[in-house]
């Protein structure tokens, strides 16, 4: 069991920094996620903890042990790959068995961890199989039992899902996060995909371009994004943006839109007021967005007229793609909802819920 300190780490190919200056620190039996888009520096951050990169400057710490210059076999990680790894020669059993067996662990203590393990993943009537007859879902398993069996002090994912349809990776995400549980490890996760983001770890370092943005809990990620891009990138559908002026008017301030303009509630306005007549980022976000015969009780709500450009019917919402103006953006309403594809209706804005953000900065106005 181990915390994990990034400690001003950077990463450098040539002249390209593919991580810049991060800071993490890693608390012992925590499931952190580094989740961002592709050439964000996520998989880099977690291979140089593997020791398979060598950092350029900065120090990474294993408990309170610096493994900046220790060999990746000597760092007490395991690490599971994307791409599974299998020897197709072996059966099951003797794939998770082999890191053992190449460090001359004894008989008893490697068929009573591979059974162990097997046992908790569920993989135990496939021991004697060979990787080719398992479906894709069990062959990670494996992969994952591989890594259980090392019984290490940190376990390191990377992108383990990606090879999985869609019904699979729900139900293995499902599992993961179980495992997490009954190990009591440090779990370290890189995913591209905000989903499993939200939805597994404990919390969440978003990076953009090498540069860590937000580290935090995955609600406080989703109610108090630190910028524009954590703000549109957490959240599925994303957040809808629009430029716009905060101007002061009858002793309110009116975030004005062009084609359309919403009041700041009162119990909001406090950290708005020093930005009156200044350019922002209005954010809100889909869900926010309601079909006025079907909206929440007891919110603030402004009604925009909008005109539907497609629906999506996802059985218990349905998400409305829509046009105010020039602006495009989409709402996710009742399936009650009565909107149908090129027709004008009203749209209520959930203001409440609503964002703003420096439109020089993109930083958020709190």
């Amino acid at each position: 069991m181990a915390s994990v300190t990034y400690d001003h780490v950077t990463k450098k190919f040539g002249e390209t920094t593919a991580i810049n200056d991060l800071n993490i620190a890693i608390e012992d039996k925590e499931f952190l996620v580094l989740v961002g888009p592709s050439g964000c520096g996520k998989s880099t951050a977690l291979r140089c903890l593997a020791g398979l990169e060598e950092i350029t400057s900065g120090r990474i710490l294993i408990g309170s042990r610096d493994v900046s210059n220790v060999a990746p076999k000597d760092r007490d990680i395991a690490m599971v790959f994307q791409s599974y790894a299998l020897y197709p020669h072996m059966s099951v059993y003797d794939n998770m068995a082999f890191g053992l067996k190449l460090r001359k662990t004894p008989k008893s203590e490697i068929d009573r961890r591979v059974k162990q393990a097997a046992e908790t993943l569920g993989i135990g009537h496939l021991l004697g199989r060979k990787p080719k007859q398992l479906s894709g879902g069990q062959r990670q398993r494996v992969a994952v039992g591989r890594a259980i069996v090392r019984e290490p002090a940190v376990f390191l994912f990377d992108e383990p899902l990606s090879n999985l349809d869609a019904k699979l990776r729900v139900q293995t995400r499902a599992e993961i996060s179980k495992l997490h549980q009954r190990l009591q490890t440090t779990f370290i996760y890189v995913t591209h995909d905000q989903v499993e983001a939200m939805t597994m770890a404990s919390r969440i370092a978003v990076l953009k371009d090498g540069v860590l943005q937000q580290l935090d809990s995955p609600q406080n990620l989703y109610d108090l994004p630190t910028n524009v891009f954590v703000a549109g990138f957490i959240g599925s559908p994303a957040m809808n943006f629009f430029d716009a002026r905060l101007n002061r008017g009858n002793g309110k301030l009116v975030v004005d839109a062009g084609t359309f303009s919403v009041t700041v509630p009162e119990n909001k306005a406090g950290p708005y007021q020093p930005h009156a007549g200044q350019n922002v980022i209005l954010g809100i976000r889909p869900e926010d967005i309601h079909d006025p015969n079907y909206s929440p009780p007891g919110i603030h709500q402004a009604l925009v007229s909008a005109r539907v450009e497609m629906t999506e019917l996802m059985g218990n919402e349905v998400f409305l793609y829509l046009t105010t103006g020039d602006k495009n953006y989409t709402a996710r309403v009742d399936p009650r909802s009565q909107a149908r594809i090129g027709r004008d209706i009203q749209v209520a804005m959930n203001v409440d819920n609503m964002q703003l953000f420096d439109k020089g900065t993109e930083l958020a106005i709190r």
